[in-house]
């Protein structure tokens, strides 16, 4: 998409990032133990912690990812907020309190309490770092996604301006800033994004949305005549190409040497070539967008009702509406989606979007992504049923939400922090259906990203909302990303180090460790966020969710409620749960195509993982621990 430079947004920006620096710099004096660097000293409020839990949790995934998925196809994206928000019942009642009981600053702490083994703490150190690593692929995706339309920068400068960022407040001031941080963003999230539904409700439904400065594309239908299905003639075109794509006809013309893609439709019983958006790789290898450079500015925002029935009639627009009226009339309606498809012209690359007119109801119902019902294959089950696992799992094992326990007194205040964290949360995940429905239909969504949803429904009503809201979304990457190299500079200096080489590191020297590990986390960070620029940033956390799922999680469950369990279980079932879960990621059809590869020749079809995975890792836990129990000695009988 093109966008332009909004001087606005920027100062909103630089307002924001200088507030937070400063937070920075204020409790960097303040953190001289390795207990305030890796866990604010364990004497955080039980209500900013909640605050700050859901701001952790709320990252780029929820805002931006969650939002995009919904626009993009309907209720299947919104499974994802579901799937977000059960995970922390599992946190509530079989996590949290003992949690807080075992551990000291990491995860690994609370793994290895009963048992005095190295081999927990570089299995679980290694599993910390792999599932910290997946997560903070999609929070830099969105960081570089953010970035584009806010500063006019491309995508890989949001990147490594999101990076150097967040290994300086990390660097500086550790968890306490962290938290501060979490704590911000997580309420301004809230704030704005209720706002931002307030103003999708006022404008209402409108069959050519038109808000502030976005103008509705309007799509060219021509007549073409067609002989034995080949377009042999277009009035004022000339005709290229024609292929068959997908079943569909793919019609390439021509007029003043910019070239266009059609598809072929019928319609009223005649033939026409039906406008479709298209980004095609030149003889020179410059992509052009609808057949001409990115500067031509002919590529648009897209996403429109085209229909809209209210009280059993048709009309063009519905004016301000109610939120419950919203949905419903949506789901009376028709929504003009834009699907891709992706083909060769000449031995060059065209990644084509043509209009698909979905009705409401298939929109408001799953099944637009994930095939579950009539026509579904045996894979696309298993794929649906091992994502909602994962999601619903992965919560409570995710190490930077882990050590988010350590920060308050007590274990009552981790089960408060918890509970508040949960009804913020759900409220905002609420907000997301609005705003995914909201940009599905009100011609802002952005092909090339549906990760830029949310913020470009508020450029529509606004620069300034807008610019608030790309400055919170900024800084809720900030937050989480910062949450997640905590976590992993913790397994680095302090379990690797300290616990399992046994170093006896000072807390000067284990806080020093812990600042150098956070600036080589961040700059691998900052490379594969720009690997995997233009993947969905909800789907990428679905596959950390699963790692932390299937590697951590039936360690977390057997050590607090089976008293067979040993180190040797343990270890073995973190090991099979990242080389399984990792195994089917890297070999899966998204990967396969992200290695230049044909998706369809995948080793498999599954997309996550956790269904087997999850259910290795519990059967090699159980199987192993049962055949140690001679050395199943612990060093202490914690309850």
């Amino acid at each position: 998409m093109i966008y332009g430079v909004s001087y606005i947004a920027i100062a909103f920006f630089l307002v924001f990032v200088s507030f937070v620096l400063g937070l920075s710099f204020y409790f960097a004096r303040k953190t001289k133990s390795a207990s305030n660097y890796y866990a604010a000293g364990g004497q955080i409020h039980w209500a900013v912690n909640g605050v700050a839990f859901a701001g952790d949790y709320l990252s780029a995934a929820s805002f931006l990812g969650i939002c995009g998925m919904i626009a993009m196809v309907g209720f299947d994206g919104f499974i994802y907020a579901v799937g977000f928000l059960a995970g922390w019942i599992v946190a509530l009642f079989l996590v949290a309190e003992p949690m807080k009981r075992l551990g000291k600053y990491t995860f690994t702490d609370a793994l290895n309490a009963k048992f005095n083994s190295r081999g927990i703490t570089l299995a679980a150190a290694i599993s910390t770092l792999v599932i910290s690593i997946f997560y903070l692929i999609p929070q830099m995706v969105g960081a570089g996604d953010l970035v584009t339309p806010l500063l006019g920068f491309p995508h890989w400068v949001g990147v490594v301006l999101v990076g150097i960022i967040v290994i300086f407040i990390v660097s500086t001031a550790g968890m306490t800033s962290t938290t501060y941080v979490q704590f911000i963003k997580g309420g301004l999230l809230i704030v704005f994004s209720t706002i931002l539904a307030v103003y999708i409700f006022n404008n209402g439904l409108n069959l050519k949305p038109s808000i502030g400065d976005m103008k509705h594309h309007e799509y060219m239908l021509l007549d073409a005549q067609v002989d034995a299905g080949k377009v042999i003639a277009v009035d004022g075109y000339s005709v290229v190409s024609q292929q068959e794509v997908k079943g569909m006809q793919v019609v390439k013309i021509d007029k003043d040497g910019i070239s266009r893609w059609f598809n072929l439709v019928e319609v009223a019983g005649a033939f026409k070539l039906s406008e479709m958006l298209s980004i095609a790789e030149s003889e020179t290898g410059e992509l052009l967008y609808n057949g001409e450079p990115k500067d031509g500015r002919k590529f648009y925002q897209v996403g429109h009702m085209s229909k809209i029935i209210v009280d059993g009639k048709e009309v063009e627009k519905t004016g301000p509406i109610g939120p419950f009226k919203f949905l419903s009339t949506i789901e009376n309606g028709e929504i003009v989606r834009l699907t891709e498809l992706k083909f060769k012209d000449e031995d060059r690359k065209v990644s084509a979007y043509y209009q698909n007119v979905t009705s409401g109801k298939d929109f408001m119902l799953p099944g637009l992504k994930y095939k579950i019902g009539k026509g579904s294959t045996f894979w696309d089950k298993m794929d649906f049923v091992s994502l909602m696992l994962a999601l619903f799992l992965g919560t409570a094992a995710l190490p930077h939400i882990l050590i988010r326990y350590y920060t308050v007194p007590s274990q009552r205040d981790a089960r408060k922090s918890t509970i508040l964290a949960i009804a913020a949360i759900g409220f905002f995940y609420i907000l997301t259906l609005f705003m995914g429905m909201g940009a599905a239909v009100n011609g802002v969504f952005d092909v090339e990203s549906s990760n830029m949803s949310a913020p470009l429904l508020a450029k529509a009503f606004g620069v300034g909302l807008f610019s608030i809201i790309s400055a919170v979304a900024f800084a809720t990457i900030l937050g989480t990303v910062a949450g997640l190299i905590i976590a992993s500079s913790g397994a680095i200096a302090h379990d690797l180090m300290d616990n399992y080489m046994q170093r006896n590191p000072t807390d000067e020297q284990k806080v020093k460790a812990g600042k150098v590990a956070a600036f080589a986390v961040g700059i691998l960070a900052i490379g594969l966020g720009i690997a995997f620029k233009g993947m969905n940033v909800s789907f990428l956390v679905g596959w950390a969710f699963a790692v932390a799922a299937s590697a951590n999680l039936p360690a977390i469950l057997f050590i607090l409620f089976w008293d067979k369990t040993t180190a040797k279980g343990i270890i073995a079932s973190i090991v099979s749960g990242i080389v399984v879960s990792l195994g089917i990621i890297l070999t899966s059809p998204t990967m396969w195509d992200k290695y230049g590869f044909d998706a369809a020749d995948a080793l498999h079809r599954l997309e996550n993982p956790a269904i087997f995975s999850f259910t290795i890792s519990v059967l090699v836990l159980y199987f192993v621990s049962l055949a140690t129990q001679k050395s199943n000695i612990r060093v202490a009988n914690v309850s």
